[in-house]
Parts: C-alpha cells; structure tokens; sequence
C-alpha cells in the first residue's frame, strides 16, 4: 500500500463511496504491476 500513496486520490481519498476506494486501489495496483513488467525482456 505504501507504493500506491503517491497517487493523490488513494493518499487523500476523494471517494465517498468504499467501492470506488477499492477500484482505485485496484487500478493502481495494477498500473504499478504493468509498469514493473513493462520493461522485462
């Protein structure tokens, strides 16, 4: 989780709704895991 606090909308979390907190979290985590695979040969 303390990869994903420098997206300003997880550290600060504008959502109101737990649902939506999730899918942010989910589709921050999987940008970090595309990011980190990204550059593997």
């Amino acid at each position: 989780f303390c990869s994903l606090k420098h997206f300003r909308r997880i550290a600060t979390r504008f959502d109101k709704l737990a649902r939506n907190f999730l899918a942010t979290v989910l589709l921050g985590s999987a940008r970090l895991w595309l990011q980190a695979y990204e550059s593997t040969p």
